[in-house]
């Protein structure tokens, strides 16, 4: 889904409203291009901050925790990147303060929580993200479409090609990549990146039973760095050398585009989506102070330029405003 896509469908959370996409070319120094303000702490602010959820996001936790801290030493906070749906129970059962999603909540999980509380839970986008398709960095593919995407992952092929893809060379390789097997690496049934891939990528499909499911980001990274036949899926901020991205197109014929920020403001990379942070804030009243510094911390200055320094794309400055504002903290 494009980010244009996404930010429409960012209308149905209460604390967004639909916008225009930042320009293209602010996304390389948006914190510079919008005039986020700094982040100002407050006196006072100590005790536990928990977090558990999103494998994707728990670099980018960590950045922010580390941020917090040299702030506010007295706070101790606890990240458990298990997975997005680990995020929903620990929320509605109180055992984690914040639930980092890569996927919006389902509707299940959402009425577990309301059911639990009376009101649903808030959600914060927190940062814009490409879902990759990552090779081995020798890998020659010059790009793919979404179909061929499909039929290399999904046993259903729902997406339009009908032929199974397992070498390299039903992709279009020669000479030793022809017959070279094709590895298959992604995340496990936890995972919102699952979540997403599964529906925007298999078209609500099947995976193949030869997927080999890793625990998180950078194990799926990691792996096809190891295994010359590799492919696999994962946020952009995962990038490493021994890997590359590879264009996507929408359908043949159509150009291939890389997953960088321009072309995700831009829309002309079809996989992207927001990154959330989901809280437990009751209506009408101020988040407890531990938690309303720390979203102030995210959504400040330094909290966009570790979403950037983590190889994600900072938020619009219009996202930002209207979350603070949402949030009782402007």
């Amino acid at each position: 889904m494009c980010i244009k896509k996404v930010i429409s469908a960012l209308a149905g959370i209460m604390v967004f409203a639909v916008m225009t996409p930042a320009p293209a070319k602010a996304v390389s120094s948006v914190n510079k291009a919008i005039s986020l303000s700094d982040y100002t702490p407050v006196s006072g602010i100590s005790g536990n901050l928990s977090s558990i959820g999103s494998g994707s996001l728990s670099s980018l936790m960590i950045l922010w925790a580390k941020e917090f801290k040299r702030y506010h030493p007295g706070v101790n906070v606890q990240i458990q990147g298990a997975g997005s749906s680990t995020a929903a129970p620990a929320l509605s059962k109180g055992t984690a303060s914040l639930g980092p999603m890569s996927r919006r909540m389902k509707e299940l999980e959402l009425a577990a929580f309301e059911k639990h509380y009376g009101y649903p839970p808030t959600a914060v986008a927190v940062a814009i993200d490409a879902l990759a398709i990552f090779v081995n960095k020798d890998n020659p593919i010059k790009g793919m479409t979404l179909a061929q995407v499909d039929a290399v992952f999904s046993r259903t092929r729902r997406c339009g090609k009908a032929e199974n893809v397992t070498v390299w060379g039903d992709l279009g390789l020669d000479g030793p990549w022809q017959k070279q097997h094709i590895q298959l690496y992604g995340r496990n049934s936890v995972s919102g990146t699952y979540d997403y891939f599964k529906q925007e990528v298999l078209c609500d499909g099947d995976f193949k039973n030869t997927v080999n499911e890793q625990p998180g980001s950078a194990s799926v990274v990691q792996a096809i760095g190891a295994s010359i036949g590799g492919i696999g899926y994962s946020s952009m901020g995962y990038n490493t050398a021994s890997v590359r991205s590879v264009p996507i197109a929408m359908e043949v014929g159509e150009p291939f585009f890389a997953a960088t920020a321009e072309n995700v403001i831009n829309g002309t990379y079809p996989l992207s989506r927001y990154l959330y942070v989901y809280v437990n804030k009751v209506p009408a009243k101020s988040l407890p102070p531990i938690e309303r510094e720390f979203f102030k911390l995210i959504l400040s200055k330094q909290g966009q330029e570790a979403v950037e320094k983590d190889g994600y794309i900072p938020l619009p400055r219009q996202i930002v405003l209207k979350q603070m504002m949402a949030l009782g903290l402007k």
